[in-house]
């Protein structure tokens, strides 16, 4: 479906029990990633909560009518969730998603009740260390020029952006299924420009760990353990300035442990909603 949502088509979908608590859940990848993702990890929540999924504008189905930013885009998902809830919700967000979903719940704290963050970072301080652990994997084709130009945002077109996400795929997952990547990266909507604003103009500046104490709502933080884009350190840092923050690593997973660890990281989910429920409701 879609929502007009400060004058920009925005793709969304709902799934699930109609009556549940609501989850909205928050994808990464700028001008890469989408809802999709998501909605194969957590849909089995739908038996008890209620799934909002959408695409970011400028990222997926959704247009891409500018400004990129955080704070467009966390206004984006406030007039959302008015429009489909009124009330406060739970939010999850993964990668940037996560960037968002931190920025989100520092700047309409009354709006979130519960915070689920998945290998995401509150700061770009450890952005050398994803750079470092590509350039050091040895994978044909990753140089320090290509890698500068996705860092930095100066991805040449969509051609560009596809041929740069595709050399990196190996490093994402713990157990590496190329067809499989092959098939997914074939179904990517690829948007340089979002990319593009997201990591030369947003990112640079991007740094809210000394605004992280100010979230007071249970808060739930995961990574895989072997993470190379968002490293198990950004998940600590957040973890240690988040005054109710639990922290779980995925010893088996590296940056989509909702996917590599399915099963049991929905359990998880399930455990810290149940475990929280009374917040849900003040």
């Amino acid at each position: 479906m879609f929502m007009n949502v400060n004058d920009n088509e925005l793709y969304y979908e709902v799934h699930g029990n109609p009556e549940g608590e609501v989850i909205f859940f928050i994808h990464g990848a700028p001008g890469l990633g989408d809802c999709r993702g998501d909605i194969k990890a957590f849909s089995a929540l739908g038996d008890t909560y209620k799934l909002v999924f959408m695409d970011m504008r400028g990222s997926g189905r959704s247009e891409g009518r500018p400004p990129f930013t955080h704070e467009q885009w966390t206004a984006d998902i406030e007039a959302v969730r008015l429009e489909l809830v009124g009330g406060p919700i739970t939010i999850l967000g993964g990668s940037y998603g996560g960037f968002l979903t931190l920025e989100y719940a520092i700047r309409y704290p009354d709006s979130v009740t519960r915070v689920l963050l998945r290998d995401t970072a509150a700061s770009s301080d450890f952005d050398y260390l994803s750079i470092d652990r590509a350039l050091e994997s040895g994978i044909d084709g990753i140089t320090e020029e290509n890698m500068t130009r996705l860092f930095e945002g100066k991805v040449h077109s969509d051609e560009d952006l596809k041929e740069l996400f595709t050399l990196i795929q190996p490093l994402y997952t713990v157990e590496y299924d190329e067809e499989a990547v092959r098939q997914r990266l074939d179904q990517i909507y690829y948007r340089h420009e979002t990319h593009n604003f997201a990591f030369r103009h947003n990112k640079p500046a991007f740094n809210l760990v000394d605004q992280l104490a100010g979230i007071n709502v249970p808060t739930l933080v995961t990574v895989g353990r072997h993470d190379w884009v968002t490293p198990v350190i950004c998940s600590e840092t957040i973890a240690s300035c988040v005054p109710n923050a639990e922290l779980v690593i995925f010893e088996n997973s590296g940056h989509s442990p909702q996917l590599e660890e399915n099963e049991k990281y929905v359990e998880l989910v399930r455990r810290f909603l149940q475990e929280h429920r009374a917040v849900q409701t003040l």
